[in-house]
């Protein structure tokens, strides 16, 4: 099958990420939609196999042209990078700043041409810190890598998808930051992101920032009608179906009984506490604005239960399927020589990706 090459981020090797990569590559269904290509650290892949009890074999590669994708086996770009006998559980400065390095080659891939997407298992903030880069987040570091000075979050769930006008950042900052040319720009890259993955006319429902969206300027001091309400009108006049401002708990529910494809979520936890209780397991973290396409599991190292073969795998395999449905097909000349002609090969179904319910 001609299907997307996915260059996936092993994260932090102190948390779970190793665990749930090879988990997730080890399913049928995952190597059925992509052709991944793990960057990371073999000897440490080796171990979180052995604590899942996965049977695979894990094999060093030069680069995505040098792996054959054969069934049962999991390539890995090893960067050898950790030392042996890292503790799981523990913040650990060299594991931060693996986990960017892990980052940085898969973008130079992407950038390059020579994967399709991005797929990235969780890392530590506060580790990556610790390992000399200041970045909130993967967004923001996936931003500065590919020389993108604004992208968005966007979140989904099997119920719902939220998009972020300001993520991470405090509440007050993310109020003053807030205009109406960043609501419209995020609303256009939201709606541009869910033609491409086959929603033909998304219904996008726009958040308010105070209670009740304001209640006609009773809350607040009229940041609705400054900031949000030109942004809503200019996109409709461009044939955008954006309706808002809402108020937020309604906008959910909405969004949750399928009456929206997508919500526009001004500030992080606007957007964040609806998607986790609606779906963390199966949640995925989009990054939208990027000239490459880049998912990741929407949840943390989980340090907690790092090595105890525990992990649920769920949502890294759903971000692996969301990164094959949203990425370009590879060009003829950069396919495997199993790939058949992409025509007669059918694409991952839009319609089951977490949109209309």
């Amino acid at each position: 099958m001609n299907t997307p090459l996915v260059a996936v981020t092993m994260g932090d090797g102190a948390g779970v990420g190793p665990e749930v990569v090879v988990r997730a590559l080890a399913e049928p269904e995952t190597r059925a939609l992509c052709r991944p290509l793990v960057v990371g650290d073999l000897v440490r892949l080796r171990d979180a196999a052995r604590i899942c009890g996965v049977d695979v074999e894990l094999r060093a590669v030069a680069g995505p042209e040098d792996a054959t994708f054969a069934p049962g086996t999991i390539e890995v770009l090893d960067l050898d990078l950790l030392p042996e006998g890292l503790p799981y559980g523990e913040l650990s400065a060299v594991a931060g700043d693996a986990a960017y390095q892990y980052v940085r080659v898969a973008c130079e891939l992407a950038v390059a041409g020579r994967v399709q997407a991005i797929c990235t298992a969780p890392l530590n903030k506060r580790a990556l810190h610790a390992g000399g880069h200041p970045f909130p987040g993967h967004t923001e570091l996936l931003a500065e890598l590919c020389g993108i000075e604004e992208v968005s979050m966007m979140l989904a769930t099997p119920t719902v998808r939220v998009i972020h006008v300001t993520t991470h950042i405090g509440l007050i900052d993310a109020i003053e930051r807030i205009d109406e040319g960043l609501v419209e720009r995020t609303v256009r890259r939201g709606h541009a992101t869910l033609r491409d993955s086959g929603i033909e006319a998304p219904r996008i429902g726009v958040c308010g920032i105070n209670p009740h969206a304001g209640e006609d300027g009773l809350f607040g001091r009229g940041e609705e009608e400054e900031k949000i309400v030109p942004a809503v009108r200019r996109c409709q006049d461009d044939g955008i179906d954006a309706r808002g401002p809402l108020p937020a708990d309604t906008a959910f529910f909405l969004a949750g009984r399928g009456d929206y494809d997508l919500i526009v979520a001004m500030y992080h936890d606007q957007g964040h506490a609806p998607v986790k209780v609606l779906g963390l397991e199966a949640g995925v973290n989009i990054t939208v604005g990027l000239p490459v396409i880049r998912t990741s599991v929407d949840h943390g190292t989980a340090f907690d239960i790092a090595g105890t073969g525990t992990a649920d795998a769920g949502s890294m395999i759903e971000a692996l399927r969301q990164a094959a449905t949203l990425a370009p097909s590879p060009a003829p000349d950069r396919a495997s020589d199993r790939a058949s002609d992409p025509a007669s090969s059918p694409a991952p179904d839009p319609g089951a990706s977490p949109s209309r319910g």
